[in-house]
């Protein structure tokens, strides 16, 4: 059993920049066809358009993934691109501060709407296609047919009142991996979820460059003592995306170098 991913078809959400273009590039090297999708136009056509107008092994997709609409297009123009979709990676995520006080500044609609629904209906038009080329195939029961990936935090296991809105947002995330888990599993559709601490974003990059002592505030709250390079994240999510995990559903994999084991007095460090 092996890593692979050679040959198999991958979308990726918010794939413009930061980790969900390292996971995507990720899935690209190691020899996966993969759709980049973003709702920031410019940034895909100035990183990916090259690639993109080769129609190698390189799509892009622009558009709001928060609508139905823009998810059954980018559904279909996966599929006019590469006949199938075998790997789902939800890696589109907002994080911002809540005013626990404030019915519009709490974050509350604004992140369950980008973090969870679409989720939701992304996995929801992923699956639907899989089932579609699975029954295509003929697959015998209990072929593994597709996986999907979302992306979550560790804030859904800790209370930081300032991360009201992604704490939530994390968790509801968490449970919906266990639920479509569930109920996928008898079409061999496999769902997990990455919940990560800190990794070297381009949210975290851009914090660090205000605040440089925060880098040392982060080892110091980290059992390994630092910060998470974007492509380990993108080597356990390859893991979830091969046959090597192919046992493995509805488990939610924590990446965050043991920071979750311990209680630390001090406040969040990123």
């Amino acid at each position: 059993m092996t890593f692979s991913v050679t040959g198999k078809t991958a979308i990726v959400t918010g794939s413009a920049s930061g980790i969900g273009l390292a996971i995507a590039r990720h899935l690209l090297d190691k020899g996966a066809n993969v759709m980049f999708a973003d709702q920031d136009e410019e940034m895909l056509e100035d990183e990916l358009g090259e690639e993109a107008r080769a129609e190698g092994q390189v799509r892009i997709f622009a558009g709001d993934l928060t609508e139905k609409l823009t998810i059954t297009n980018l559904m279909s123009a996966t599929i006019d691109a590469f006949d199938r979709i075998d790997i789902l990676v939800n890696a589109s995520r907002r994080m911002l501060v809540s005013d626990l006080l404030s019915a519009d500044g709490d974050g509350v609609e604004e992140l369950w709407r980008h973090n969870v629904v679409s989720t939701l209906r992304m996995s929801q038009g992923a699956a639907k296609r899989m089932i579609k080329h699975a029954a295509q195939r003929e697959d015998e029961p209990g072929t593994i047919t597709g996986s999907i990936i979302n992306l979550s935090s560790t804030a859904a296991q800790v209370t930081r009142p300032e991360l009201l809105a992604y704490s939530v947002a994390a968790a509801a995330v968490n449970q919906m991996t266990r639920s479509l888990a569930l109920g996928l599993a008898p079409k061999g559709i496999r769902v997990n979820a990455v919940a990560f601490g800190s990794v070297m974003s381009a949210s975290l990059q851009g914090t660090l460059k205000e605040n440089p002592d925060f880098r040392d505030q982060i080892a110091a709250a980290t059992p390994l003592m630092r910060i998470a390079a974007p492509v380990e994240l993108a080597e356990t999510v390859q893991f979830l995306a091969s046959e090597a995990s192919g046992f493995i559903t509805g488990q939610i994999l924590t990446v965050d170098g043991g920071r979750s084991l311990v209680d630390a007095v001090a406040p969040a460090a990123h």
